[in-house]
């Protein structure tokens, strides 16, 4: 169970160093279950069924919906879609700038090309990382579509990247953190 991601990633990426404070909880554990049950029915509306749907998780903030969304597309329509993960560490615009971490492989169920791709994540903040996802993705073949889920949509982008399915859309100063965990979302700083 994940208790607190972005601290977890902190130590991970330089040990000792400050760590994730949670400040107020934005959604409770059971406002995540119900964003989670919205953006699978959104996803199989708007793709009219899971025909070539394939879930894919950025690294690592969306591993755990990525589940959770797979679990809920299967109990809603009783087949399972392929989900895979994807670390995009190489493919940002800051790469040298940020670790990379070890614990986070990519594993892509396959080739994509003609599928429908939903790249799922915790949270939308300048859009970067998806444009990294998008250039990542391109190695895997040529989706047909690729969609963005993401629990929380914060705002603050810096590149025209847009969300097809979101949980939550929080405004946030830049200098707030947002981790998304297994008991709900919660807004803090780090400490």
């Amino acid at each position: 169970m994940r208790e607190n991601a972005v601290a977890e990633r902190e130590r991970t990426v330089a040990p000792g160093a400050a760590v994730f404070v949670s400040r107020s909880q934005v959604m409770s554990g059971d406002d995540l279950r119900r964003a989670v049950t919205r953006i699978a029915h959104e996803i199989v509306e708007r793709n009219h069924g899971l025909t070539d749907v394939v879930l894919v998780a950025l690294q690592t903030g969306g591993a755990m919906l990525v589940e959770r969304i797979a679990a809920e597309l299967e109990r809603i329509e009783g087949v399972g879609v392929p989900t895979g993960t994807l670390d995009v560490a190489i493919y940002r615009d800051d790469f040298g700038l940020r670790p990379v971490i070890a614990e986070a492989p990519t594993n892509i169920p396959g080739d994509i090309t003609g599928k429908t791709v939903v790249l799922v994540d915790d949270v939308l903040f300048t859009g970067r990382t998806v444009r990294a996802a998008l250039n990542a993705l391109a190695d895997f073949g040529r989706a047909k579509c690729v969609q963005l889920a993401v629990m929380v949509d914060r705002g603050h982008r810096e590149v025209p990247i847009r969300p097809d399915f979101v949980g939550k859309n929080l405004p946030t100063r830049r200098d707030e953190l947002v981790d998304v965990r297994d008991d709900g979302v919660h807004l803090g700083e780090m400490k």
